[in-house]
């Protein structure tokens, strides 16, 4: 992909340019508000009497937006990763994986406490709703056993698209490291004389 990359710094249009442990609020803000709204409605409700469709309906579009915001947004924003299914022109799909070029990464490196932010939530979501579905099955409650469910595999699939990005921009790293040393040596028993060629750029950034 030779998409150029774009940070949008939210917030810091007019503060000195200083370090900050956080260079993305609003990011931040929403990559939690949604998918812990999705909870506090599902707790809520589920403890009181308040109307199960309404409730319903204001979970599923908590879900749905945590899930467009974190997969297209926050993931690019805040850790450099990013994935996405794409169908080509005879209807074959493919899942892409894609991590930030290293030349962006150097001029936006990723924030330790972004990155907090963005995996220990990441991980931490689909773990409550894992323990919710569980408490409904043995407690025989079917009522919110479907929206539970989505919850689920909406936020199971953005952490499995995320783990998968993460472990494929390392294996591209050892990858172009294993070239880049192979080709030294070669170069060295070939006494230096064969110029040094490029490696390519991988597909899989952005």
């Amino acid at each position: 992909m030779n998409t150029d990359d774009t940070v949008l710094e939210f917030g810091s249009e007019n503060e000195p340019r200083v370090k900050k442990r956080v260079i993305h609020p609003v990011a931040c803000f929403f990559h939690l508000f949604f998918r812990v709204s999705a909870l506090v409605v599902y707790l809520v409700c589920g403890l009181t009497t308040a109307g199960f469709v309404s409730s319903f309906i204001a979970i599923l579009l908590l879900l749905s937006a945590d899930f467009w915001t974190v997969k297209n947004v926050t993931g690019r924003l805040l850790v450099g990763l990013r994935w996405w299914n794409k169908v080509d022109d005879d209807g074959k799909s493919t899942w892409i994986y894609e991590s930030r070029k290293p030349a962006a990464m150097k001029k936006h490196p990723v924030k330790p406490a972004e990155s907090r932010i963005f995996w220990v939530s990441l991980i931490v979501c689909p773990l409550i709703w894992l323990f919710s579905l569980f408490g409904l099955i043995f407690g025989l409650n079917v009522k919110w056993l479907a929206v539970v469910i989505v919850a689920l595999i909406l936020n199971s699939a953005n952490l499995f698209g995320y783990i998968r990005c993460k472990f494929t921009s390392r294996k591209q790293i050892g990858s172009l490291a294993t070239k880049y040393i192979g080709s030294q040596i070669f170069n060295s028993m070939a006494g230096g004389t064969q110029e040094e060629t490029n490696t390519p750029v991988s597909s899989e950034t952005f």
